[in-house]
């Protein structure tokens, strides 16, 4: 699950749109950005949100998929696991954090042969949260892909600590 942490923001940064800026406000900080990493917290407060189509906002998620090594490509598509592109999460999805994406299922090192027949695992990207947190349309497509192989390395059955440590917090 790749949520977005709030803390306070280091240094105010001008809104284009207002021409203001509210120090101290709360600052959403992408755990893959890491401890210090700059943030536009601006963009988050103002909803000055980066806006693409769905078909582009698709085809994002289609290029962070194709980027997966063959044998990787290969275990998904073994895998029965649907990708999902939904706008936002569900409010029992989401518990109260602002989530990017989710996995939901039982990861590959879990599953047995007698286990029987199971629904198709999910991972769910949410265009919403992922807009509404990027600060320029490469930011946006940099997020997408690191929130599908963020969920992909839980299918995997890699938990969030080590994914961080990666560098696919």
């Amino acid at each position: 699950m790749r949520r977005i942490r709030h803390t306070t923001a280091p240094s105010p940064r001008c809104c284009a749109r207002s021409g203001t800026h509210r120090a101290g406000r709360p600052a959403a900080r992408s755990d893959a950005a890491g401890p210090g990493a700059p943030f536009l917290w601006w963009a988050w407060f103002y909803g000055c949100m980066i806006r693409i189509s769905r078909e582009e906002f698709e085809e994002a998620v289609d290029d962070a998929l194709d980027s997966l090594p063959d044998e990787v490509a290969r275990a998904i598509a073994q895998a029965n696991v649907a990708i999902l592109i939904e706008e936002e999460p569900l409010p029992e999805q989401a518990d109260g954090a602002e989530l990017l994406g989710l996995y939901e299922g039982i990861p590959l090192d879990q599953r047995s042969v007698f286990d029987g027949y199971a629904q198709p695992d999910r991972i769910f990207v949410f265009r919403g949260p992922l807009q509404r947190h990027a600060v320029s349309r490469e930011h946006l497509v940099e997020e997408i892909a690191v929130t599908v192989l963020h969920e992909i390395g839980h299918l995997f059955g890699i938990s969030d600590e080590r994914l961080h440590e990666l560098g696919w917090g």
